[in-house]
């Protein structure tokens, strides 16, 4: 078997940003700003797919968040949170000025997402590896209310090490789950290390089929791509889906692209900042 890891990181990734996805990290950028800390390289690898998602794809109502009719989208990697931030208040689940309060006491928006408080946000995580269980949960009430509702999870591949998210993979292919799908971002890199170090997940595609899903993987930056998959879901009808976006840690920024000193910053100054801006052109 192929390293299919190995593959999409020779194939060419290097596409130049349009307009749109360099708005969006320029405003991530600005809430780093305001709240002086963050996850750059996890909020940067997502931007793309939240971006069709929430462009294209979900139905949602920001008026009425809670619209029982409305696809969920839960944001497993909830580091990640910057990027899901930025499109729900361009949606207008909250008003744009919450990201300048970004990390600030007693402000809306946190390091990591927070259900019973933000607007769209479906589920609080931030705890690695629940979020699959949370959405097997959703798409089962959603097939037994009959409400045509679908789930979106979106994970990180250093959490597809936790036990728990192959423990609802196996629920998931056991009832047959087609109304939820399973985007991985899959950026090659968690905390400490590369992922085939820390722990090697290839043959990751063969895994998820194992598991009873209809699997396909993508480049997790092209607009395009992620649009055509997104919009023909199930990938095979009676299976939960698994689209394995390979992507790059830190997307947008040539120093930040797959640099573990930048998965967090705990002390951002003006001139940080400066940099991240100049770099995006």
């Amino acid at each position: 078997m192929k390293n299919s890891a190995l593959i999409f990181h020779n194939r060419s990734m290097a596409e130049v940003l349009d307009p749109r996805s360099i708005e969006l990290r320029k405003k991530i950028i600005t809430a780093l700003e305001h709240g002086r800390r963050g996850h750059i390289g996890a909020s940067f690898s997502l931007v793309e797919i939240l971006r069709v998602l929430y462009d294209k794809i979900l139905k949602f109502d920001a008026v009425a968040p809670s619209w029982p009719g409305r696809d969920r989208c839960i944001l497993s990697k909830g580091h990640g949170c910057l990027a899901l931030y930025v499109l729900l208040a361009e949606k207008g689940f909250f008003p744009e000025e919450a990201l300048y309060h970004f990390c600030q006491d007693g402000a809306l928006l946190g390091g990591h997402p927070d259900a019973t408080k933000i607007p769209g946000v479906e589920a609080s995580t931030g705890s690695l590896g629940h979020g699959l269980s949370i959405g097997v949960g959703m798409a089962v009430n959603a097939g037994y209310e009959k409400s045509g509702a679908r789930v979106f999870v979106i994970a990180g591949d250093g959490e597809c090490n936790e036990g728990s998210l192959w423990e609802a993979a196996m629920g998931a292919g056991k009832y047959g789950l087609d109304n939820l799908t399973v985007l991985v971002d899959y950026n090659k890199y968690q905390s400490y290390d590369t992922t085939s170090y820390v722990q090697e997940l290839e043959p990751f595609a063969d895994k998820w089929r194992s598991f009873g899903f209809g699997v396909i993987e993508i480049n997790g930056h092209d607009v395009t791509e992620l649009t055509d998959v997104l919009k023909h879901l199930p990938l095979k009808k009676g299976k939960p889906s698994a689209i394995i976006c390979h992507t790059i840690k830190g997307k947008g920024v040539g120093f930040a692209e797959n640099n573990l000193a930048w998965h967090h910053k705990s002390k951002i100054d003006s001139e940080m900042i400066t940099q991240l801006m100049d770099a995006l052109g």
